[in-house]
């Protein structure tokens, strides 16, 4: 009962705070790759919507998230680490449902249970012409994961304890179709998350480290 209770109040003050103004490109900067692309392609007619889905939830007195491994094909994003999500459909109410659909359907997450929290600031990623949204949920028992194997090749379990650890934070140089990339990235689990996914994360602990905001009256 005391992990939920904490659990909880975890996850209200996260609330909380994704109701104020948030760090955005700030924060996205500490973890943003070094890419000509990046710097030479803006959004156009042709960007499209999607939503990603980072679900917090309690397990062993820990608090985690889950993230996917893109299996490789031929594409931007093959062999990535990522959270699940994918791209909005017209038959989406908006950019949560987008969400929730495609975690459902990559790794199998009942819906039933999970409270939409807020969400990070909307991310464009040039490489693959994407708006993206990171939506903030919680559900308060650890799921069960059915992974679809056409678009997950694994899961990670991630405790919010070991992302927070400010030792996995290195650089490399990565090669994205022919062009050098040089990235931050966090290593977890023998896996380096980078590009988007890390920007992510680093607006998410930006946001969970800020001072509390002043209580709602």
């Amino acid at each position: 009962m005391a992990a939920l209770e904490s659990f909880s109040a975890f996850t209200d003050q996260l609330t909380h705070k994704l109701k104020f103004p948030l760090p955005g490109e700030t924060a996205h900067r500490v973890m943003q790759a070094s890419s000509r692309l990046r710097l030479t392609f803006k959004p156009n007619h042709r960007t499209r919507r999607s939503a990603v889905l980072i679900l917090f939830y309690p397990h062993q007195n820990e608090i985690y998230f889950p993230l996917i491994l893109r299996p490789a094909y031929d594409g931007v994003h093959s062999g990535q680490v990522a959270f699940p999500g994918g791209r909005y459909e017209l038959s989406d109410e908006n950019l949560i449902r987008t969400a929730l659909r495609e975690a459902q359907e990559e790794i199998g997450l009942r819906l039933t249970d999970v409270r939409i929290l807020g969400a990070l600031t909307e991310l464009f990623i040039p490489a693959s012409n994407f708006h993206v949204l990171p939506v903030v949920a919680a559900m308060p028992y650890r799921p069960d994961f059915y992974p679809d194997p056409r678009e997950v090749e694994d899961i990670f379990e991630i405790k919010l304890e070991e992302i927070s650890d400010v030792d996995i934070i290195g650089s490399s140089d990565i090669q994205v179709r022919g062009e050098q990339v040089h990235a931050p990235h966090y290593m977890v689990q023998g896996y380096k998350i980078w590009g988007a996914t890390a920007m992510m994360i680093s607006e998410l602990l930006a946001v969970l480290n800020a001072p509390d905001p002043a209580p709602e009256n």
